[in-house]
C-alpha cells in the first residue's frame, strides 16, 4: 500500500509523505492523439471520457482494491504507477483499452509503459502517494520528474508503446458523463499547469503558496461545496451515447435503462428536497465536490479553479514573474464551465470519484501553451 495524504495544501509537497518507487515498478500512460482535431469537432466530452476510462481500466487492472491504485486523470490522458506483480495485467489492459478507444469511441489513444528502472537510470525519480478521501476513494499524486518524463517518452518513441488488441476492457461499468457542464460561481474556470525548473519542488511549493494568497484553491474549487450541483432528470442523448459505447451491442439497452432510471431517481429526489428514504442527494452532491480532482501533482501542480477576473489577472502576473526568474514554466487556459466525468464503484456504499476539466479541454489547451514555451529555440 502506498502512503496517503489527506490535506493537499499542507501535505502534497512534502516528499516524506510519498514512497520513492523501486525498480520493479512501472509507469503506465495513455494519451489521446489528435486532440486539436477532436477539440475543433466539439468532441471534448468523448476525449474526457476516454481519459476517464483509462483511469478506470488501469485501476481495475492494478489489483483487488482498485480505489487504492495510484492513477491520475489528465483531461486528454491518464497515468498510473504499477507495482511489479501487476505489470502484465496492466499491459494487457492498455492493449484492449487502446483498441476500444480507437474502434468504439473513434478516439485514437496512445498507450504505453515505462520501467521505473529506466527512469532512475536517466535521473528521473518517481515519488507516489494516494490522496485519500476516505471510504476507499483516492487519487494518485506524483512528485519528481519521473511521471512527466515517462509520459513524454511514451508519446515520442514507439519503443514504449503497447500494441493494441481487441478484447474486453475492465472497470468501465461505473464510468459516466451525464452531468451538464457546470457554470462557475465566481467568474470563470482557469486551468493551470505549473512545471518546476530542474525539479525544484521548493520553488514550485513557494509559487503555489503565493497563489494561495491570491485565492484559496479550496475556495476556488470549481464545484464549490456541491450545493450548486443540479442532477439532471434525463441526461442528454449525446452523453448517454458516449456511456453506452462501454458495452457490447447486446448489453447497451440494459446499460441505457440503468442510466435513465438512476439519473431520474437522483433528479426527482433532488427536486423533492434532497432526501427520500435512504437516498440523500445533498450528501452525495457534497461528496461529489469533495472527491473531484481539481488539485493534483504530476511533477508540478495541475489545477482547475473557479476565479474572478481580478484573481485571474493576479495569478497570471505572479506566474509570469516566477517564470521570468527561472523558477517555473506554466501554461493556462480559460473556460466558461467545468466538465465532469464520474467513476462510481458502488453508489450505495459511497464509493465514487470525479474527474474535472475546463470545458473545451482546458487542461489540453493549457498543456499546448506550456509545450510551446518548452520548444527548443531554433
Amino acid at each position: 500500500m502506498l502512503p496517503s495524504i489527506h490535506d493537499f495544501t499542507t501535505e502534497a509537497f512534502d516528499p516524506s509523505n510519498y514512497a520513492l518507487l523501486g525498480e520493479g515498478w512501472w509507469v503506465a500512460a495513455a494519451d489521446v492523439e489528435g486532440s486539436t482535431r477532436l477539440a475543433k469537432l466539439g468532441r471534448d466530452r468523448e476525449v474526457n471520457f476516454v481519459a476517464g476510462a483509462a483511469v478506470a481500466a488501469m485501476a481495475a487492472a492494478i489489483g483487488d482494491h482498485p480505489d487504492h491504485a495510484a492513477c491520475q486523470f489528465g483531461g486528454d490522458g491518464a497515468v498510473a504507477v504499477v507495482p511489479p506483480e501487476r505489470v502484465q495485467a496492466v499491459r494487457s489492459t492498455l492493449a484492449v483499452l487502446g483498441w476500444w478507444a480507437a474502434n468504439e469511441m473513434e478516439v485514437p489513444l496512445r498507450v504505453g509503459m515505462v520501467p521505473v528502472a529506466q527512469l532512475n537510470a536517466a535521473g528521473h525519480h518517481v515519488l507516489a502517494a494516494l490522496h485519500d478521501f476516505g471510504n476507499g476513494n483516492a487519487f494518485g499524486q506524483f512528485l519528481g520528474s519521473g511521471v512527466p518524463c515517462a509520459e513524454n517518452w511514451m508519446k515520442a518513441d514507439t519503443h514504449w508503446r503497447v500494441p493494441l488488441e481487441e478484447g474486453e476492457v475492465p472497470g468501465l461499468e461505473g464510468l459516466s458523463c451525464r452531468w451538464e457542464p457546470i457554470p462557475p460561481r465566481r467568474g470563470h474556470v482557469l486551468c493551470v499547469i505549473i512545471e518546476p525548473v530542474d525539479n525544484d519542488l521548493a520553488a514550485v511549493a513557494d509559487v503555489l503558496a503565493r497563489l494561495e494568497t491570491i485565492v484559496s484553491t479550496e475556495r476556488a474549487a470549481p464545484l464549490g461545496n456541491g450545493a450548486d450541483l443540479r442532477p439532471v432528470l434525463v441526461p442528454r442523448r449525446r452523453l448517454l451515447g458516449i456511456e453506452l459505447r462501454t458495452e457490447k451491442l447486446a448489453n447497451r439497452l440494459n446499460r441505457l435503462l440503468r442510466a435513465l432510471v438512476g439519473s431520474f431517481i437522483l433528479g426527482v429526489v433532488h427536486r423533492l428536497g434532497g432526501r427520500l428514504g435512504g437516498l440523500d442527494v445533498d450528501f452525495y452532491r457534497r461528496k461529489v465536490a469533495e472527491r473531484s480532482d481539481y488539485r493534483k501533482l504530476a511533477g508540478g501542480p495541475r489545477l482547475v479553479l473557479d476565479v474572478t477576473a481580478e484573481e485571474d489577472s493576479r495569478i497570471e502576473a505572479m506566474l509570469g514573474d516566477a517564470e521570468r526568474h527561472g523558477l517555473i514554466t506554466f501554461g493556462l487556459a480559460r473556460s466558461d464551465a467545468t466538465t465532469m466525468t464520474c467513476m462510481v464503484g458502488d453508489f450505495s456504499a459511497d464509493r465514487h470519484v470525479h474527474f474535472v476539466d475546463g470545458q473545451g479541454l482546458g487542461f489540453w489547451r493549457a498543456s499546448v501553451m506550456l509545450k510551446e514555451k518548452l520548444k527548443p529555440v531554433p
